[in-house]
Parts: C-alpha cells; sequence; structure tokens
C-alpha cells in the first residue's frame, strides 16, 4: 500500500519531519471538509431542516467515533475543544479550581508541554495550590519508583503526557495511575504525542482526565478533544456560555443548562474541524494503529543508527520508544541547523519545542527535533543523514 500518494503534499520534495507540531492532512480529509462547506453547509444542533440535520448526524458520529477510538464508556465523556490547550484550561479551571484547595499539590514534570505548565501556574496564584516536579532519571524519563516518592497526604493531581514533546518518552501511565488511586489522586494526561502514534485507551489505562489535538493525527487545526469520566465531567462548570449549552432560561435569571456534552460546548462549534476529524479517525483506522506504532520504531531504529555514524551529531534521548528525536549538531545552534535543512526543503523543529524547563534536564536551552510519522521513509532519513554529514558548509548556505 502506498501510503504516501494519500497525501498531497508529499507529490513535491518535501521530507517532513515535524510531525510533533502536526501531521500532514491526507486527502480524504481534505475532501471531507470541502464536502461539507460545498454540499450541506449549515450549522449544528440548530436547524429542522435535511441538510442541518446532516450536520447533526456526521457531528454526533464523530463523537462516538471518539469514543471508540479511545475506548471511552460513553459519547457524553467527550467535548469537542479547539485543542490539548483549550482542554487542559478546562480542566484545570473548570474542574479543578473547585476541587483543590490551598495547599494542595500537584505533580507535573520539567519536561511538560507549557500547555500542561502554565494553567497550573495560573491555578496556583489563584487559590494557593502547590506544583511540584517528579525528578527525571538519567535519561530523561519518568519511573514509577519516582512519582512514589513525590507523593505525599497533600498530594490531589498527577497531570503528565503520555509522550513528551521533546524527551520523547512513553510514560507508565496505567501503573502511575493505579498508584495514584490507591492514594485517592486524579490523573491528567496530556494525549497529544501519543494520539494516533499509538493505542490508547482511556477505559484500560483508568485516567480520569485526557486532553487531545486533532491536528497531530491527521486532522484539521482547530479541533480538539476533551476526555473526562462522566462523575468528573458532569462536575466541570462551563467556561464559556451561550447558545446551545442551554435547555432554558428567564427575565429573572433562571437557567438550566443541558446535559453533557453539550453543556461544555458553547456556541456555534468548529463543524468542519470535526467533520475533518472523524475522516482523520477512519484513516488511521483503515492504516491500522499498531502498523503506525511499528513503522514509526522502525523508522527510529533506522535514524538513530545512522546518525551515530556522524561525528558532530549530538542525540539526547537515544534510550527512547516513541518516533521523536531530539540532536543538535556540535557548535551550531539549533536554529541555524534547521534554517540550513530548509536549504535542502527538510523540515525539522529547533528551539525548547514549548518545554522551557527542559534545559534543566538537557543542559542546553535549544535543540532541533525530528518526529516521524507513517508516511516517512528509510530514503528521506537517508538524505537527512547526508545533507547533515555536509554540515561543515552550513554557514556559508544560511549566511
Amino acid at each position: 500500500m502506498d501510503i504516501r500518494k494519500d497525501f498531497p503534499i508529499l507529490k513535491t520534495n518535501l521530507i517532513y519531519f515535524d510531525n510533533g507540531a502536526t501531521t500532514l492532512k491526507p486527502q480524504s480529509v481534505i475532501d471531507a471538509i470541502t464536502e461539507y462547506y460545498s454540499h450541506y453547509s449549515a450549522n449544528a444542533h440548530r436547524g429542522d431542516y435535511s441538510i442541518s440535520q446532516k450536520v447533526d448526524t456526521v457531528y454526533e458520529t464523530t463523537r462516538n467515533k471518539v469514543r471508540q477510538f479511545i475506548n471511552a464508556r460513553e459519547t457524553g465523556e467527550i467535548i469537542f475543544t479547539k485543542g490539548s490547550t483549550e482542554s487542559l484550561n478546562m480542566i484545570v479551571f473548570g474542574f479543578f479550581k473547585y476541587y483543590l484547595k490551598k495547599g494542595d499539590e500537584i505533580l507535573l514534570t520539567k519536561s511538560e508541554h507549557s500547555s500542561n505548565i502554565l494553567p497550573w501556574f495560573e491555578l496556583g496564584k489563584d487559590i494557593g495550590c502547590v506544583v511540584k516536579y517528579i525528578p527525571l532519571d538519567n535519561k530523561g524519563k519518568v519511573t514509577l519508583n519516582n512519582v512514589k516518592k513525590m507523593i505525599n497526604e497533600k498530594t490531589k493531581v498527577i497531570s503528565l503526557a503520555h509522550i513528551t514533546n521533546v524527551v520523547g518518552d512513553i510514560r507508565p501511565l496505567k501503573e502511575i495511575t493505579e498508584l495514584a488511586h490507591q492514594h485517592n489522586i486524579l490523573v491528567v494526561s496530556d494525549a497529544s504525542q501519543s494520539i494516533g502514534h499509538m493505542k490508547v485507551d482511556v477505559t484500560d489505562l483508568d485516567i480520569d482526565f485526557m486532553a487531545f489535538s486533532g491536528h497531530k493525527m491527521c486532522g484539521p487545526t482547530g479541533i480538539g478533544v476533551l476526555y473526562g469520566k462522566y462523575e468528573y465531567l458532569d462536575k466541570m462548570r462551563p467556561m464559556e456560555f451561550g447558545g446551545g449549552m442551554n435547555a432554558s432560561f428567564d427575565v429573572d435569571g433562571t437557567v438550566e443548562y443541558k446535559s453533557l456534552p453539550h453543556r461544555l460546548e458553547a456556541g456555534t462549534p468548529n463543524i468542519a474541524g470535526v467533520v475533518g476529524l472523524g475522516a482523520a479517525i477512519d484513516y488511521l483506522n483503515r492504516i491500522g494503529i499498531d502498523n503506525i506504532t511499528r513503522i514509526e520504531r522502525e523508522l527510529r531504529k533506522y535514524a538513530l543508527e545512522k546518525l551515530s555514524k556522524i561525528d558532530n551529531v549530538i542525540v539526547y534521548n537515544t534510550h527512547t520508544d516513541s518516533g521523536i528525536i531530539a540532536f543538535n549538531l556540535k557548535g551550531v545552534f539549533s536554529q541555524d541547523t534547521a534554517l540550513y535543512l530548509d536549504q535542502h526543503n527538510i523540515c525539522v523543529r529547533a528551539g525548547s519545542h514549548c518545554a522551557k524547563m527542559l534545559k534543566d534536564e538537557f543542559n542546553t536551552k535549544n535543540t532541533c527535533r525530528i518526529s516521524f510519522y507513517f508516511y516517512n521513509t528509510e530514503e528521506e532519513i537517508d538524505k537527512l543523514v547526508e545533507v547533515l554529514q555536509d554540515g561543515k558548509d552550513i554557514f556559508k548556505v544560511i549566511l
């Protein structure tokens, strides 16, 4: 099966290694969005005519596709958002703001994305809860033993990426959740880098909340998902109020809000985004999530073997299992390396990758990041290695 032909952008000579930032879109996703705008572009949950009812059907069918994709128990546990950032903010300010109290502790790590750090910082300012950090081991990983060491009677929530976006380590989330629940601690997972790359089963993991973005799994930008166990979501306070989330209201200020999931989805939603997300899930299911995981791991192994033969390449995360590789060229600023690679139509990410505290662990502020997806190839890696081997001329190229 020639997967690459499904992606229009790959008909050029582009080599795209920045899938941790966003993934490319297959034609089937593009077609689904175009079909919506061209043939049934009505609002959702608003009209009593046929094309509006079609929107309702597609919209709620996608919600069920998400439920099945992550193995949630019911569709009421699936809330559509703008993306992981909004989902995490809703979790923090819609639920934990009213669940936690002054002095309660939240466990994070220094390798978390800013979207899983800054909301907790702000909540600490608001109510006086305290952020603590689980130590990473000498490979930059989270271990169950280090989690145990940080738990005490004040610990009320652990919030971790399933896979981190720089180190690329896959956290032992199921074991961490089991430990946490033994101490009545709730668990939040940022699944941005795991969704669409490996099987994510919220029932098996038993996590309490999860966030992810559609654009990191072949879907469009501007659409994401907030998952929560129903009993916790039902206690979440809406952060937006308006059309679609209320059943009735009157002049005296009495309001009746709808049940889940619509209570947490005020206003006209990103319908095209939901349509595209549904098409993306269909596409990933056709490829097979286990196949995607296998391909990424094979590409990572191949790339590490090739990169190890280049004397001036430093790889910072050789001992992780995801398709993420953080590296630098000795004596070269990461953004300069990225600009140099761009001259050869190779796209990598450079910088701190929204994980600005990780410099304490890597002893370097910025890195280049390669992040694979199933449409990447060994031939593309060979081209990357060839260009990096010629890196002695990097400043002649970019200056």
